[in-house]
């Protein structure tokens, strides 16, 4: 590092500007805080160094909670895209997802359009290589070139970036993703100042020239008729376009044969890569050796956006040597003649035990730091951009000496990656799934202004006039579900008629609508031809209508539940406590207690080797 004696003050530093730091620096900057976000390459701003699409399953609903809180990715996503299609729409609501083809170099021109314009903030081409700390506060930080800058907090999303390195077979390359420059001095400084950190791994399959694909050879895949767009601001109507397509085809045999026989050049399984890599997105290889029950995978071919012929094999990422690259992709039917324009690679990089984060995303240890995205050991943009939006506002807070902005597992999506990521040991790149929200009936993607809303507003990133929508948006939905319960319809023969045409059973005496909108061969839209005092409402509305009315069991169920969670979470530990002087408590139990520093009985029933026995001899000491 150059020494210099040039000093700049700023309230808030960013170092990283991918997903989480563009959504921190943001998130800061709006909240009047004046915020200076690093990146080691302006071209690399909200950059998609890996798949070109936004959302997917349980991504989606992180998405649409980034928007509710008042975060731009949502927004972003709906300016951009090229393709969209709601998942599951065959299954039920709770595992809706959205998801939506971006056109990659104009998503990250439009975001990086979005921070070169928002006030309160500055955008700096620069590598981060030093944190200055005193008596575990931090006061700023120092650039490589030799630059000072102090501030009152700082929010680490330095993504894949720290001390990368890229493989594709025998060849490595000290690079960030995309041949960018990687950040190989902050690490060093991080532990110097007590931060644990590890080595996670990831890759990308390899891009290939649009013009050597036989598409006939594939299933084309195309978008929704109608487009539900990922921003609660937006117009539906804007959002109406014309879509391109994607295309699904399978690996084979003997793609597998040829990955088989080159294992011994795959730096996975010859010891070459250090990092763990993700359990949910292996690589090709990875795929062939766990999975040799199979004859085929599925891969998804993908444009890369619609100013370029390079589309994006999803499913095949790999490290094995170029030579090995082009033949097993090959093999797969529409690319026997298929010319690569960038190879598969995996990259490792630096990362951190996010255990050492309380729930607000700041270190335990040093107050004023805070640290968001895949730093924090998780995978994909969406997960990015929740924890970015998240450490931003609680750094802004930190700033202004307000409570943090916690969202609980019953509360969203966030909620529970947060909670997973400082609970649970996370030794492998942590990814979300519906799976993993036990109350995910209730945090619905189609709910999260409903949701989450509120919470924006009270920080001040959504506005008097977003808020008094939402609140109409309630009224509409609680009035209309009122009145499906108190209108009857009978028997008359209109009636009648359109139960059988709906082959559902027919009245034998007056019933509320609401009953019919329970039928599972019915739902609100349809029963319309029999409702006559139906009022015009808005299409989110309508939804909302049918799916409480239709799950409002559930729903009640699910709530109870989400009380008794509650209430645990309410049971607050002390800070101070010692659990080695807690008689009964076995050894692990206290271990763990000690090191993860749980601030409830809930979050202390989620560490991995306490019991429930456990949690019983600690309520009963607490109660003492």
């Amino acid at each position: 590092m150059t020494e210099t004696s040039f000093v700049e003050k700023y309230d808030i530093a960013v170092v990283g500007a991918g997903h989480a730091g563009c959504e921190a620096g943001l998130a800061a900057a709006r909240l009047g805080l004046k915020t200076i976000v690093f990146t080691v390459s302006i071209n690399s701003v909200a950059l998609m160094p890996c798949n070109p699409n936004i959302g997917g399953s349980s991504k989606g609903h992180l998405v649409r909670e980034i928007d509710a809180l008042g975060g731009q990715m949502g927004i972003n996503i709906d300016k951009t895209f090229i393709q969209s299609r709601m998942l599951n729409a065959s299954k039920g609501p709770a595992v809706h997802s959205l998801r939506a083809q971006a056109d990659k170099e104009d998503y990250s021109r439009c975001m990086r359009q979005t921070l070169e314009n928002q006030e309160n903030l500055t955008l700096k081409q620069a590598e981060v290589c030093q944190l200055i700390v005193e008596d575990n506060v931090v006061k700023g930080v120092k650039i490589f070139t030799g630059g000072t800058y102090y501030c009152r907090a700082v929010v680490l999303a330095t993504g894949t970036y720290l001390r990368a390195r890229c493989l594709c077979g025998e060849a490595i390359t000290y690079t960030g993703p995309n041949g960018l420059m990687a950040a190989d001095h902050l690490t060093q400084s991080l532990i110097d100042n007590g931060i644990e950190m590890f080595r996670f791994k990831t890759g990308t399959p390899a891009r290939i020239d649009g013009r050597t694909i036989d598409f006939s050879k594939m299933q084309e895949q195309k978008g929704d008729e109608r487009v539900v767009p990922f921003s609660f601001s937006t117009d539906p109507e804007s959002v109406q376009k014309e879509q391109v397509s994607c295309y699904l085809t399978y690996t084979n045999e003997e793609t597998h044969k040829i990955i088989r026989d080159n294992l011994d050049r795959s730096p996975l399984y010859t010891g070459v890569i250090e990092g763990t890599g993700p359990r949910y997105c292996p690589s090709i290889e990875d795929k062939v050796v766990r999975f040799a029950d199979k004859d085929r995978h599925q891969l998804f071919v993908e444009p890369e956006g619609i100013h370029t012929n390079e589309m994006y094999i999803s499913g095949m990422s790999s490290s094995l040597p170029e030579d090995v690259q082009i033949a097993m992709y090959r093999t797969v039917p529409g690319l026997e003649n298929c010319r690569i324009v960038r190879n598969a690679y995996a990259i490792e990089y630096d990362c951190i035990n996010p255990v050492q984060l309380k729930h607000s995303l700041e270190f335990k240890k040093i107050s004023g730091l805070f640290a968001a995205g895949q730093f924090n050991g998780s995978s994909g943009y969406e997960e990015a951009g929740a924890q970015g939006l998240i450490a931003g506002i609680n750094a802004a807070m930190y700033c202004k000496g307000r409570d943090y902005l916690i969202i609980d597992r019953s509360e969203g999506y966030i909620g529970v990656l947060i909670d997973d990521l400082v609970t649970k040991e996370t030794l492998e790149p942590y990814r979300m799934m519906t799976s993993r929200a036990e109350y995910r009936l209730l945090l619905r993607q189609d709910n999260a202004d409903l949701r989450l809303r509120k919470k924006g507003y009270e920080v001040g990133l959504i506005s008097e006039r977003q808020y008094e929508e939402l609140l109409k948006k309630e009224e509409m939905i609680r009035d209309e579900i009122e009145r499906l319960k108190t209108t009857y319809v009978g028997s008359r023969s209109k009636v009648q008629e359109f139960m059988r045409e709906k082959e559902s059973a027919l009245l034998k005496s007056g019933i509320p609508l609401s009953e019919l909108v329970c039928r599972p061969e019915l739902d609100y839209e349809m029963i319309a031809p029999i409702d006559e005092e139906r009022p015009d409402l808005p299409e989110d509305v309508r939804e909302q209508v049918n799916i409480n009315i239709k799950y409002e069991g559930y729903i009640k169920r699910q709530e109870r539940q989400v009380a008794a969670f509650k209430k645990l979470e309410e049971k607050r530990i002390p800070e101070d406590i010692d659990y080695s002087k807690i008689r009964g408590l076995r050894l692990e139990a206290a271990s763990k207690l000690e090191k993860f520093r749980p601030v409830s009985i809930g979050q202390a029933s989620r560490i991995s080797g306490v019991s429930p026995a456990d949690i019983s001899v600690l309520l009963v000491y607490l109660g003492r």
